[in-house]
């Protein structure tokens, strides 16, 4: 659904905002594109909206062109910025029924949509208000549903649930899955690591207009942060001594009330692992992968892309 090769963006002859972006996200899929300030996400995702020509490479939307085709790209989808754009003196009603025109609804089809996007997104009873009166959470969530209006193919938000309350933010996740199952297309840039973990399938960081990474969470995790990490957890202050472990297994930390071990192949190590810690009458509490957060990704990537050390 979204195709990119070389994907690039030159600035003033000289400044590449965006540099050699390959990207490829199937239907029914979320990307996370993460990165720092500046690095690139909002450029790229104009060339994406046909906003923006690349200087170098290509880019297909829906099957469209970028280039080529920028009106059928713009018509397949739906973009929600960072900076909401609102008719601050326009009603909620007003704003949808304008912008379901400029994507060729007719008056029914835009009454529907309206009515039931204002509806999901707790809007219906301030239909009526200028949007210059709403929260940020609300005019937030009317630039969602402004962004939703003509039901495209592929959504790219840019911070979708900056400004919400946890409640507003949770709905607003709630559709963006749903609206993943029903073969959308979603590219997602975020500050928000855990709202990224919880959402994404597949996840990019970017870096001064480079992609370092681009893979699924779970290969992300291997590449960077190495084989998974088991815990074992007792229920008293016990020391297991030296003992052997099985081919694979490597002590990573210990405590008095703990041991971490750093696994290979879990299928067939864990087994004997366990039966080892048991052999020894280990007052065993639990026995549980250790989590390996996106945050620790992304920190340990950007550290190596600047020079720096990375702390866990």
């Amino acid at each position: 659904m979204i195709e990119t090769n070389d994907l690039s963006k030159q600035f003033n002859n000289s400044f590449w905002a965006v540099e050699g972006v390959t990207l490829n996200v199937r239907p029914g899929k979320i990307l996370a594109l993460l990165g720092q300030n500046g690095a690139g996400k909002t450029t790229t995702v104009r060339m994406l909206t046909a906003l923006l020509s690349p200087t170098r490479g290509w880019a297909r939307v829906a099957g469209y062109n970028v280039t080529e085709h920028p009106q059928a790209v713009r018509a397949n989808v739906g973009v929600l910025t960072e900076q909401h754009g609102l008719y601050l003196r326009m009603t909620a009603d007003e704003y949808l029924d304008y912008f379901g025109t400029i994507y060729g609804l007719d008056a029914i089809q835009r009454k529907a949509r309206a009515d039931y996007l204002l509806e999901y997104f707790g809007l219906a009873e301030a239909a009526q208000r200028r949007s210059g009166e709403y929260s940020k959470g609300m005019k937030q969530k009317l630039a969602l549903a402004r962004a939703l209006i003509h039901d495209p193919s592929v959504l790219l938000l840019d911070e979708p649930t900056s400004a919400m309350d946890p409640e507003s933010s949770r709905l607003v996740r709630d559709e963006i899955a749903r609206l993943k199952s029903s073969q959308r297309t979603i590219i997602i840039c975020t500050h928000n690591l855990a709202e990224a973990e919880a959402l994404a399938d597949e996840i990019a960081i970017i870096y001064r207009g480079k992609i370092l990474l681009n893979g699924s969470l779970s290969e992300l995790k291997n590449r960077v942060l190495g084989p998974v990490e088991y815990e074992a957890i007792f229920a008293e202050p016990f020391d297991v001594g030296d003992f052997d472990l099985p081919a694979g297994v490597a002590i990573v930390s210990r405590s008095a009330t703990s041991l971490k071990f750093r696994v290979e192949s879990p299928q067939t190590a864990n087994p004997k692992l366990v039966h080892a810690l048991a052999s020894r009458n280990a007052p065993l509490l639990s026995f549980h992968e250790a989590p390996r957060r996106l945050e620790q990704v992304y920190l340990k990537t950007m550290a190596d892309a600047q020079g720096l050390a990375y702390a866990a």
